[in-house]
């Protein structure tokens, strides 16, 4: 078991994605990132089924600092609520996540 977690949001587009995605790895806020897409979602929103092209955005980072790139997302996310997720990375290469722990400690 480790300490790492993956955050999880989505974005309209691959720019904002990208733009989320450069913010947090320069802040430390993660150890890096991938950008996936276009993807189909589909979800209630207002009260209504709905179904959008997205771009995943996937982040690494520490239980730690989970609480600050959270901050992050939801204050230079363009949408007003939009999904954060994390999960626990329960199994990883060492060095791996060696240096997921590494690349967001705070300098």
């Amino acid at each position: 078991m480790t300490e790492c977690v993956q955050v999880s949001t989505a974005t309209e587009t691959r720019e904002q994605a990208v733009a989320l995605a450069a913010g947090a790895v320069e802040q430390r806020l993660a150890a890096g990132a991938q950008v996936v897409g276009p993807v189909v979602s589909v979800f209630w929103h207002l009260g209504e089924q709905g179904t959008g092209e997205e771009w995943q955005l996937l982040l690494k980072t520490t239980k730690d600092r989970y609480p600050e790139l959270e901050g992050y997302l939801l204050d230079k996310h363009p949408w007003d609520n939009p999904e954060v997720c994390a999960v626990p990375i329960v199994l990883g290469a060492d060095r791996c996540l060696q240096w997921v722990q590494a690349s967001v400690e705070p300098s």
